[in-house]
């Protein structure tokens, strides 16, 4: 299903405090009881939030993603925005690595005019929609592909990764602790990401707010070890503190002027190896 935006702010809303009443909300939102149930139902149904008797809670785990097919629709417009935002930054003629997640995603969809990339994916829906570039190499990653979202991943997808040394990776994740670590579900994925982590000359970090709020198993590595960091809406303290810290460069894709060149805002410290 695809989200109007008062439902994308009615399930942030929940993710804040863990639940909330069907009363609280309507008064949040300056609706009808009738339509935040509607809203809640459609939710509920589409396995984004959990209902109980008067209120609703967020469906969440720390051992399992959320379904792929969910993520897709979940601030589809923040993820689009911030694809724009990071291909605005990706030079031409350049190489990359796009990891798995609906972000990088969007950000494949902003490459599709891009000349002369080179582009190492362990992600099918990637190099599914790459594909649509004539001008863009794509090299698919060995390994096995993991049914639920079209990535690859095992042993032999890190061996393949090694083989390289891009410009660039662009990675996502599923959640950022208030102290900048960063996690994720599957230990498998998360090993192929240091991988290309460590075979990218830069690393660049792609989450949209709703990740500040979320806990997953597995770590992957600390935001510190980032050179941007590509988001919708600026973290709050104590996290800012650690990325200002840092050095992490943090790009804001704004609403909605960020479809202009040089639209969004910027703050700036650790250098960057590319324009």
């Amino acid at each position: 299903m695809a989200l109007n935006p008062r439902q994308s702010a009615l399930i942030d809303a929940v993710r804040e405090s863990g639940a909330a009443t069907i009363e609280a909300l309507a008064q949040r939102f300056g609706v009808t009881l009738q339509t935040v149930r509607r809203d809640v139902n459609l939710l509920a149904q589409a396995g984004l939030l959990a209902r109980f008797h008067g209120g609703v809670r967020i469906e969440a785990s720390t051992t399992e993603n959320i379904a792929y097919q969910q993520r897709q629709a979940l601030h589809a417009d923040a993820k689009r925005r911030i694809g724009l935002a990071v291909a605005r930054h990706i030079p031409e003629g350049c190489s990359l690595i796009l990891n798995l997640g609906t972000t990088t995603e969007a950000v494949a969809r902003a490459l599709v005019q891009h000349r002369g990339l080179r582009v190492v994916t362990n992600n099918l829906n990637v190099a599914d929609i790459l594909s649509a570039n004539p001008d863009c190499e794509v090299i698919i990653a060995g390994g096995a592909m993991r049914a639920g979202d079209r990535g690859i991943i095992g042993e032999a997808t890190i061996e393949f990764i090694r083989r390289f040394k891009v410009d660039i990776g662009v990675i996502g994740i599923s959640a950022i602790e208030a102290d900048g670590t960063l996690r994720d579900y599957d230990l498998r994925e998360v090993s192929v990401a240091r991988a290309i982590m460590a075979q990218s000359r830069e690393v660049w970090l792609t989450a949209d707010h709703s990740k500040y709020q979320r806990q997953a198993l597995v770590e992957l590595a600390n935001l510190s070890q980032v050179h941007r960091f590509y988001t919708d809406l600026p973290p709050q303290a104590p996290l800012a503190r650690v990325m200002k810290q840092a050095g992490v460069r943090c790009e804001i894709a704004s609403a909605p002027a960020d479809d202009t060149p040089h639209a969004g805002a910027a703050t700036t410290a650790r250098p960057a190896l590319l324009p």
